[in-house]
């Protein structure tokens, strides 16, 4: 009875998820996306594109709030568009992942003794450009971090804030050169069961 409950609790609790999308490198794909997203009226935390390790392929982070059914719903989703090679779905204990902040503010909040450049230290943080009338702080960190470093500075005043999304490291030893490999010698090219995506993640 116990482990029902569990079973139906899990199902239900909302946390957040990270899906990792390798695919072709051709435009438009975004659009397609976000439109699976727009469906099922999930709202994406932060999104990331960039290239990968390998040469025309692009990797897409998508950082979501919501159920491990619905996640592992709109991971498969995603496996169906013709450009996505593979898409991966990672909980927070299965990968590193860092963001990037950046705080612009007024060079003379400076003048408050050693009381801002001690919070910068504190935090650690950099200071990344200095002009006159202003100074770019930078802080890498996880969410809860970059944020609190904005609360903090914006009592003295924050002129502009800006924060990156997710970059992820996967803790599995999938190795995507030889993920692709295997999938351009496959009879379909495509990895027909969802099973056989979820063993890259999970070994």
């Amino acid at each position: 009875m116990s482990d029902i409950y569990q079973d139906s609790h899990a199902s239900t609790l909302r946390k957040r998820y990270t899906i990792s999308v390798l695919s072709e490198d051709r435009p438009g794909l975004l659009n397609r996306v976000t439109i699976i997203f727009s469906r099922i009226k999930l709202n994406i935390e932060s999104i990331n594109v960039s290239t990968s390790e390998v040469p025309g392929v692009s990797r897409y982070t998508l950082v979501v709030n919501t159920t491990k059914d619905i996640a592992g719903k709109v991971t498969k989703q995603l496996r169906k568009l013709v450009e996505v090679l593979g898409a991966f779905l990672y909980e927070e204990d299965e990968i590193y992942y860092q963001e990037i902040a950046l705080y612009k503010v007024p060079t003379k909040i400076f003048l408050h003794g050693n009381k801002i450049e001690n919070l910068v230290r504190a935090n650690n943080a950099r200071i990344l450009v200095i002009e006159d009338d202003y100074i770019v702080i930078e802080k890498t960190g996880h969410k809860h971090e970059t944020q609190q470093l904005f609360n903090l500075l914006n009592e003295y005043g924050v002129l502009e804030f800006v924060r990156s999304g997710r970059v992820p490291i996967s803790k599995s030893k999938r190795q995507t050169q030889i993920y692709l490999a295997e999938l351009a010698n496959s009879e379909t090219h495509i990895l027909n069961s969802s099973n056989e995506q979820d063993k890259y993640v999970k070994n």
